[in-house]
């Protein structure tokens, strides 16, 4: 019974190593979904039918359901939230807006649809990440990009994929396939001064948002032209991520499924909706753009040892071994542009790292100056994680039985000190064997 017991307590902890693996690997798929009302799961029942074709697995709750909550005895029991409730004032049970910034802080991943009509809760957790929605009630206008099925107000506006962000890791190949996008909704505007927000998805350079209920603008709008934010997205310093989409119709059925036909064109042109939020969805809950590095070795270019210390001016090899996750699987990296710093206190030497099939690799010589280093590759590229790696090493001076016996540049010093032994040496010899053989006067 004891051998059973340690048995099974054995299985239990492989079972949970075996979990946080696959947690670490970037497998987690539990998303919880809240909804304003449940006609919303079928009226986009096209794009949560393709989350789970890709294996998420799906919780929809109501927003305003007392008991809603995200963590349970200290964890999260969710890996990713889509919040599809935009009228909602405030959350049920335990969640709030401070609750979702603990949760991107705790590494968790969020994706917000909006509307016309926002509550206070997206709207505060919103501000906390550099994004401003407009008033209520509000809407992005076009009177130039409109699709021909407008109710009069050009508030169904088209949007050009001349206006996405280049990144094929957060917009797919949708900038390539060239097809407009359908857009119903709220404009929003990004803090231009925070690093970690990205404009995904800008309105024309003809659009506006405000009241199209209004007959006529007694104010200036809320956004003008391509400072009008359709999509936004952030990466915070946690490698967590947030998606913002100003239209909550964006995703549903009719949008993915219409053509697009604008007041300028009359042909019929299929619209790129789902292309683009299932990319941006991949990007969001982290099935592409994250990479990890592993097999950091450094060894002297010689004999391919790793000593103790490296002395000033040996020849040493950096190689680390980068992998990219895509959609399930991690695939070795090619990137080209990886650089490598030998750090104390400054950067003595950066070079950029030679990629062969994901082993990246760099030659360098130790500098003329002793120290503790560091090896630091700090990758921060758009669209992928941040990847930090720092490897401490110290370096030592020369031992006295390694200088060179003579140095080139010290000649003249050797010359002058022989010449003048030799000069010393010709003066002592007159001063002792030179002797005057001249005769003296003899007084009379």
């Amino acid at each position: 019974m004891a051998r059973l017991s340690i048995i099974c307590i054995g299985l239990v902890l492989l079972a949970i190593n075996c979990s946080s693996l696959l947690n670490i690997e970037g497998s987690s798929k539990r998303v919880l979904v809240l909804l304003d009302n449940l006609a919303i799961r079928e009226s986009h029942s096209f794009y949560f039918q393709h989350l789970k074709n890709r294996g998420f697995e799906l919780t929809y709750r109501s927003s305003d359901d007392s008991t809603l909550q995200i963590v349970k005895y200290g964890e999260y029991i969710y890996d990713h939230i889509i919040l599809f409730a935009p009228a909602t004032k405030e959350f049920g049970g335990r969640l709030d807006a401070e609750v979702l910034t603990e949760f991107v802080d705790a590494g968790g991943n969020v994706l917000i649809a909006a509307s016309n009509v926002i509550g206070d809760a997206i709207r505060e957790f919103a501000g906390e990440c550099g994004i401003e929605f407009a008033d209520d009630k509000s809407a992005v206008i076009d009177h130039l990009n409109y699709d021909i099925n407008d109710n009069g107000q050009h508030t169904l506006i088209t949007a050009s994929p001349d206006n996405l962000l280049a990144s094929e890791l957060i917009t797919g190949e949708c900038k390539k396939a060239g097809l407009p996008f359908l857009f119903r909704g709220i404009g929003m505007t990004s803090d231009q001064e925070n690093p970690l927000l990205f404009d995904v998805l800008t309105g024309s350079s003809s659009s506006y948002t405000a009241n199209p209920n209004e007959q006529a603008l007694t104010d200036y709008p809320a956004t003008v032209g391509k400072r009008t934010l359709l999509i936004s997205a952030l990466q915070a310093r946690n490698n967590a991520r947030v998606g913002f989409v100003g239209s909550l119709d964006f995703f549903s059925n009719d949008f993915f499924q219409n053509s697009v036909q604008t007041n300028n064109d009359k042909k019929s042109i299929k619209s790129g909706n789902e292309d683009l939020a299932l990319a941006l969805t991949d990007w969001v809950f982290k099935q592409r753009g994250v990479l990890r590095s592993r097999n950091i070795h450094h060894y002297m270019k010689e004999d391919k040892s790793t000593p103790s210390f490296y002395t000033i001016k040996n020849d040493i090899v950096f190689t680390v071994q980068f992998e990219e996750f895509v959609h399930g699987k991690w695939m070795p990296f090619n990137g080209t542009d990886v650089q490598l710093e030998f750090v104390r206190i400054d950067p003595f030497v950066r070079t950029t790292m030679k990629n062969k099939g994901g082993q990246l690799e760099a030659n360098f010589r130790v500098p003329d100056t002793y120290g503790i280093y560091k090896f630091v590759i700090d990758y921060n590229r758009v669209g992928y994680t941040n990847l930090f790696s720092s490897t401490q090493v110290s370096v030592h001076p020369l031992r006295h039985t390694e200088y060179e016996r003579f140095i080139t540049s010290a000649y003249p010093y050797y010359i002058s000190s022989f010449s003048m032994m030799l000069g010393a040496f010709l003066l002592s010899f007159i001063v002792l064997y030179h002797r005057d053989d001249t005769p003296k006067n003899k007084t009379e």
